[in-house]
């Protein structure tokens, strides 16, 4: 589904991506993890248009997508959720999620004034795809609520419902799990294995949780110094010399007997954006 050739992106002499080149294939959930600094958050602001890479290739489908704009993805069905969620704190969870489609009638003034009953009937539609929308997610009882009143879990709902509300190809996941508590990351995880299956969502997700990456994801593409360490299942990359020599600073040279220490259990502060 997406195919990221050579990619790199410098900031004056900091190669935060350096030639970094992966696969993601359709119908699957990738995890990308590594250690902070690794490249990570950059390397899907270079796929989500926020940034223009330095050089190399991004491909969608099939297509060359290299330096599009974030809207234009989004019209080509990829979309992106933010490890700070990105909501519209005084709009409720149910206009959260009806202003997301695209070229709705109501956003031009004359149309509010002129072709009001159209304006109705397509507001009708969306509110009812919304509503299911918060079913799907358990989000009922907060439908009507503020979305900045919601805890961080909800607001990383929120987040993914709105991917719902167009025809997603291909959702990033930045980090959906960090500060959310284990029954609302429970949920979480829930829905996006919910999506994938049902669906046929292609998440890739970066994360720190290794037991969230462990139940959700695979492969798991790993990271470090702004390239592509390794990629395997998730027991594969968490007894992988290479990977843990990144993440903790060592091998496991000359102690054959010791069992692979796990990578840490627990998600670390997020990567500085680069100045």
């Amino acid at each position: 589904m997406i195919r990221i050739d050579s990619i790199s992106k410098h900031f004056g002499g900091l190669k935060a991506v350096d030639n970094a080149t992966l696969e993601i294939q359709q119908g699957t959930i990738t995890g990308l993890i590594g250690p902070n600094g690794a490249g990570k958050t950059t390397l899907f602001n270079v796929i989500a248009g926020v940034y223009a890479p330095t050089s190399g290739h991004i491909y969608l489908d099939g297509e060359d997508i290299t330096g599009l704009k974030p809207h234009q993805l989004f019209a080509r069905g990829l979309l992106r959720t933010f490890q700070i969620a990105h909501e519209f704190s005084s709009l409720t969870v149910l206009e959260n999620l009806m202003m997301v489609p695209a070229g709705q009638a109501g956003e031009r003034l004359p149309n509010a004034w002129l072709q009001r009953p159209k304006v109705c009937r397509q507001d009708a539609k969306i509110r009812k795809q919304a509503e299911s929308v918060i079913e799907f997610l358990n989000l009922s009882q907060v439908a009507d609520a503020r979305a900045g009143n919601l805890s961080g879990g909800q607001k990383k709902l929120l987040e993914l419902g709105r991917t719902m509300m167009v025809d997603a190809k291909v959702v990033l996941l930045d980090e959906v799990g960090a500060g959310i508590n284990r029954t609302l990351l429970n949920d979480i995880g829930d829905a996006i294995i919910r999506l994938n299956r049902e669906r046929g969502y292609t998440f890739c997700m970066i994360e720190h949780d290794m037991a969230f990456i462990s139940r959700l994801c695979d492969p798991v593409i790993v990271m470090a110094e702004g390239s592509v360490l390794t990629e395997g299942s998730a027991e594969q990359v968490k007894s992988n010399e290479q990977v843990i020599e990144a993440y903790l600073g060592r091998g496991l040279k000359n102690k054959p007997a010791k069992p692979s220490p796990p990578l840490p259990p627990t998600r670390s502060e997020p990567e500085p954006e680069p100045a």
